[in-house]
């Protein structure tokens, strides 16, 4: 089973190439809400594109640290704590595979869609399909439930590997890029939802601190 996979194999155009170092710029500043916003007079869906392969990449690396960790013993299921299970659809049929299994699937059909000229175009100015909005949204859904396994069933081992404050900051990064453009549903964020709410106290009721919301990488839940 494939524990680690491949960065976007297509290379970025100029163009592409410069919206993502801006996006890594800007979080070099370590202001992350203003990491995500969308650049002034850049398009919508380009933006969305060359964040949704770093997010990606960022989830590949991060499962690939503790993947040695999720096995079919010691994840029968894709869970994110006792009270949620997803399950994999593949036409009209619902499986309940074990967690690296699931996110093999997941990672490939992923990695299937980045790679897709039609729907991922590399070149600039290459339309988008009609309805990207929907592919990008199922995307980081599905990426966001990564992240949940991580949480809920392999956060010891990110202690272990002092891994917690990096863990913390991509996912933080990512659910402020989700709040932004309005990707993912609230109820599917629900298995880490107390968490979102100390990443992202600004978010929930506008009026917490840019430095106390900076300081929350640090915490340590679940």
């Amino acid at each position: 089973m494939a524990s680690t996979y491949k960065n976007r194999r297509k290379p970025f155009d100029n163009r592409q190439a410069e919206l993502l170092k801006h996006a890594s710029a800007t979080l070099g500043s370590g202001n992350l809400r203003d990491a995500v916003k969308l650049p002034q007079g850049e398009d919508l869906n380009e933006w969305i594109a060359v964040n949704i392969v770093d997010f990606f990449n960022q989830i590949s690396m991060l499962y690939g640290t503790i993947a040695e960790s999720c096995t079919a013993d010691s994840c029968p299921k894709m869970t994110a704590g006792p009270k949620f299970e997803y399950f994999w659809s593949e036409g009209s049929q619902t499986m309940s595979l074990p967690a690296p299994v699931y996110i093999d699937y997941l990672m490939t059909w992923v990695q299937d869609e980045l790679d897709d000229e039609n729907i991922f175009p590399s070149q600039i100015g290459k339309p988008f399909p009609m309805n990207f909005s929907h592919i990008a949204q199922t995307i980081m859904k599905r990426l966001f439930r990564v992240y949940a396994h991580i949480y809920h069933e392999h956060f010891d081992r990110i202690e272990q590997l002092k891994a917690i404050s990096h863990l913390n900051t991509s996912f933080k990064h990512f659910i402020l890029f989700v709040q932004e453009f309005n990707l993912i549903d609230n109820k599917q964020l629900t298995p880490l939802q107390d968490l979102i709410q100390k990443l992202t106290p600004l978010a929930i009721n506008g009026s917490t601190s840019h430095e106390n919301e900076s300081n929350a990488t640090n915490v340590s839940v679940l």
